[in-house]
């Protein structure tokens, strides 16, 4: 494909990176976050840098990396063709306000990716075009296609419990770090047992399997629970859900 990128800071550079290797893309991303186009371009030989006209020009699929309150800014004056298909990866614009940016354009799909994408391996939730987003993500990430606005406003907000999660994992290896000689070792036992569990199987099942009576697993989650764990990532939840 030629794709193009407009705005190209941590999270577009990344997804540049997942789709630049052995996928036979032409690419060409914006001189806007100039740094980060310029590595891009020294990584990769199928990456050229450009103006932000010059990349919808070139480009047949063109990605959206702004920020959301810089987008009309950005986008204002552009002229994009009616043949592009435009895929976002701004949070805080729905696909019916980033159509009204991109006209004549077909605003495809919004997709919100996560950094691991560069590697491949990582979930991507998405609205909109699930077939496009498959064929430039799918042979290495998981495409997880949501059905309209409110479920995509709804995992947002649910994703949010990975940096609670990394919290819990820190605290633990800082807490086995103190009892230890290898502090390193001990993140990186506790984040491999907790990813590789998690993959392997579905949460209430995993609960099931590590709810021995009087066993390690049960009795620290029962004094978490006791301590209203649950209550207080759900009422952060409703929070989020709600703007505050």
């Amino acid at each position: 494909m030629r794709i193009g990128v407009i705005g190209t800071g941590t999270i577009a550079s990344a997804v540049v990176r997942g789709i630049a290797v052995d996928d036979g893309h032409q690419i060409t991303v914006s001189e806007r976050s100039a740094a980060h186009a310029a590595a891009l371009s020294a990584e990769f030989g199928n990456v050229a840098v450009a103006r932000n006209q010059t990349v919808l020009d070139q480009s047949d699929v063109v990605f959206l990396g702004l920020m959301a309150d810089a987008a009309p800014s950005v986008l204002d004056g552009l002229n994009f063709r009616v043949d592009h298909r435009v895929i976002t990866l701004m949070a805080g614009a729905t696909l019916d306000e980033v159509q009204k940016l991109v006209a004549p354009s077909v605003a495809a799909a919004i997709m919100m990716p996560f950094p691991g994408i560069a590697r491949g391996g990582s979930p991507i939730m998405m609205q909109g075009d699930g077939a496009l987003v498959r064929e430039i993500f799918g042979a290495r990430n998981s495409v997880f296609e949501l059905a309209n606005a409110e479920e995509m406003a709804a995992y947002l907000c649910a994703q949010a419990v990975l940096s609670p999660v990394a919290r819990m994992v820190e605290d633990a290896a800082n807490w086995l770090g103190e009892r230890v000689s290898d502090r390193d070792q001990g993140e990186r036992f506790l984040r491999l047992l907790v990813a590789s569990s998690l993959e392997a199987s579905a949460c209430a099942p995993l609960i099931e399997a590590l709810n021995t009576p009087g066993g390690y697993n049960q009795r620290l989650r029962l004094h978490m629970e006791n301590s209203d764990m649950g209550k207080t990532l759900s009422d952060g939840l409703d929070r989020l859900e709600n703007g505050s």
